[in-house]
């Protein structure tokens, strides 16, 4: 008797859906794993620097019996540099991550697999969150040893948190985007991100400068992230905690459509 030829089943494709949730949460995961490798320098080296920076300054400007806000320095210092930490942080995340894709080549390896537009926006955007709040949390605890971390509204801590590494996770990827070498992402880092950061209020409040200072003080987004979060800790605010929170939602949306679009488009990724 013969044996029977081998049965071959022709394989079927596999169904995504509207939405594909699993190219989604790998392509998250794979941005987690990737700063997390190196988390020494992607999460200890940033914590050390602002741990260094509230040394510097409460030893060059803090020490004795100054306060700001009613707040011994180093107390009112901590909030700033923590968000100001998250921030830069989840911009670097997202920025780096599509940036060096671009230039060794392989950002290919994303755009091939079946994600539409918004499933890379909200992945890559996630992961930049993921390593602001992971880089918070670790230098908000470090901190703690040597300043009093107050706690006024922890709603207000979180939202502003979230928001923040969402904004600037998606500036990131904008600005890797339009980028094609590092140059231009070093002229975005150091002429836009660093300048608007430390002119917003970290490691001062805004009322103590010039009228026309606070005037465009006003006009920058970072300072009402900041002021709020500080005001999650201290209860101190320079301006209505409800105008940063109405601020930054209308921001994060803005920019959510303005990457989605971009991604859409295919805008120098696509040749």
């Amino acid at each position: 008797m013969l044996d029977r030829p081998p049965v071959f089943t022709i394989p079927q494709p596999r169904t995504i859906g509207a939405v594909n949730w699993r190219g989604m949460w790998e392509l998250y995961l794979k941005e987690v794993r990737r700063f997390w490798k190196v988390i020494f320098q992607t999460v200890a080296a940033p914590v050390i620097t602002s741990l260094m920076f509230l040394l510097m300054m409460v030893f060059a400007f803090g020490r004795g019996s100054t306060q700001i806000a009613g707040y011994p320095f180093e107390d009112f210092l901590v909030p700033g540099l923590v968000i100001m930490t998250m921030i830069q942080n989840a911009f670097a995340n997202t920025s780096s991550s599509i940036l060096v894709s671009k230039v060794q080549g392989n950002i290919v390896d994303v755009l091939m697999p079946p994600l539409s537009a918004l499933e890379l926006t909200v992945a890559w955007t996630l992961g930049g969150l993921t390593r602001g709040i992971v880089v918070g949390v670790v230098c908000g605890g470090i901190m703690a040893l040597f300043a009093h971390l107050h706690l006024h509204n922890i709603w207000m801590i979180v939202y502003h948190a979230v928001a923040g590494c969402l904004f600037m996770s998606m500036v990131g990827i904008l600005a890797a985007v339009w980028a094609e070498k590092f140059d231009h992402m070093a002229a975005v880092t150091n002429f836009i991100i660093t300048p608007l950061t430390f002119l917003s209020g970290t490691f001062y409040t805004v009322d103590r400068l010039p009228d026309w200072a606070q005037f465009l003080a006003h006009y920058n987004p970072f300072y009402y992230n900041i002021d709020g979060f500080r005001y999650g800790f201290l209860g101190q605010e320079t301006t209505r905690p409800l105008t940063g929170v109405i601020v930054l939602a209308v921001l994060n949306m803005a920019l959510f459509i303005w990457t989605y679009r971009m991604l859409k488009s295919g805008y120098k990724l696509k040749a």
